[in-house]
């Protein structure tokens, strides 16, 4: 009796293994895979910042320094809204620093560029710095120093690089700083705003690390004010359009609806409309106007995903490039398993799941860009090899 209980649990360890593993294998297959392990330091706080706010004809400059056993304090500093001044952005898991200068003059990027220089673009990092920071050291966008190197080249970032991770301040101080080095150079970075962008913009931090609403009580503030209208990332991130022609080449977070192809809107009106609501929260209208498919959280170019659902012919497709005169578009917001085109090379995704900062994941990530250099479609690794497509 006791061999035979023995041999029937053989056979069920055995089975369940085998199950397992074809179970495992399916799923990774699909694209599934599992975090794990929080590192700790995600939660300090010595250090965090800077976070600006304009106060009184006057930029505030904040960090939070201390810990829980000695307790917190803020260092603050005032300058003048029309004065330039040096700011510094710790990276606590490696304790390193990177500077820069902020620039009291916010200003609203082109819609439309036109030159032969090559593109790279990146989407969904998702508050990871040090993916992100090794993407681009591995692509060389920018040397060990984190400076720019990419000459006249367009860097553009395809929407969501916020929430979900611990370094959002980080990762958007990095796009801040490499801007500002990119123009000197005569180089653009491209920040199109995703859809979780917009959701900071208007107060919805359902998918923030919590670290951040802590963040906020310390300067007695609501987490909403983090990214609010007198906050300078906040000014900073609603400057941004929600799609920009590079090329002939359309970037945009989520798509092209094809019944946009029936507004008579330019990209740069569209933009103005989108950016004019950044910081309204949209819901379904009886009647809805041309305006509120632009602002759709379903249909709006930051939030669709009809590329990927079965719903597009190619004809569609093309209706919504051929409004706008382009090549092609280029996408995040819905996730691959890698790089690739569809639709007979007219559409471009690009998003991929990144390795995290401060967590692993099972099967280990890597990240993955597009290059467009003279007129040829690479896909990128993030250890600077590439793939013609």
């Amino acid at each position: 009796m006791i061999k035979l209980l023995l041999t029937n649990l053989k056979h069920f360890f055995i089975t369940f293994t085998l199950l397992s593993i074809v179970i495992i294998a399916i799923g990774v297959n699909l694209g599934a895979d599992v975090d794990y392990g929080d590192n700790p330091l995600a939660y300090k706080m010595d250090k965090e910042g800077p976070h600006i706010f304009f106060e009184n004809e006057n930029l505030v400059l904040n960090y939070i320094r201390g810990n829980r056993k000695e307790g917190f304090h803020i260092d603050q500093k005032i300058y003048p809204q029309d004065t330039s001044f040096p700011a510094t952005v710790n990276f606590i898991l490696e304790d390193s620093e990177f500077e820069f200068m902020v620039n009291p003059t916010i200003t609203q990027p082109a819609s439309v560029y036109n030159d032969n220089n090559p593109i790279l673009a990146i989407s969904d990092v998702e508050s990871s710095f040090k993916t992100f920071r090794d993407f681009l050291l591995a692509n060389k966008v920018i040397d060990l120093k984190l400076n720019w190197i990419f000459k006249k080249g367009h860097l553009v970032l395809v929407g969501d690089f916020v929430d979900r991770g611990f370094s959002t301040t980080q990762v958007l101080w990095f796009i801040y700083k490499l801007e500002q080095e990119a123009k000197r150079h005569g180089g653009n970075v491209h920040f199109i705003l995703g859809n979780h962008e917009i959701k900071n913009l208007q107060g919805n931090f359902q998918k923030a690390a919590f670290k951040y609403l802590h963040v906020a009580s310390f300067f007695g503030k609501q987490q909403s004010e983090l990214y609010g209208p007198d906050s300078f990332l906040g000014r900073w991130m609603a400057s941004k359009n929600s799609l920009e022609m590079i090329n002939g080449h359309l970037f945009v977070h989520g798509g092209i609806h094809p019944k946009i192809s029936e507004f008579d809107y330019s990209i740069d009106e569209i933009n103005q409309i989108v950016r004019d609501n950044y910081r309204k929260p949209s819901f379904p209208k009886p009647d809805p106007s041309n305006e509120d498919l632009l602002l759709s959280r379903k249909n709006g170019p930051s939030w669709y995903r009809g590329y990927f659902q079965g719903e597009l012919s190619q004809q569609d497709v093309e209706k919504g490039l051929d409004k706008f005169g382009a090549k092609d578009v280029i996408v995040g917001h819905t996730p691959q398993s890698k790089v690739s085109k569809k639709f007979n090379s007219k559409v471009f995704a690009i998003d991929v799941k990144h390795p995290r900062d401060y967590r692993g994941s099972f099967p280990f990530r890597s990240s993955e860009g597009l290059l467009i250099d003279n007129d040829k479609y690479y896909r990128v690794l993030d250890d600077g090899t590439k793939e013609l497509l």
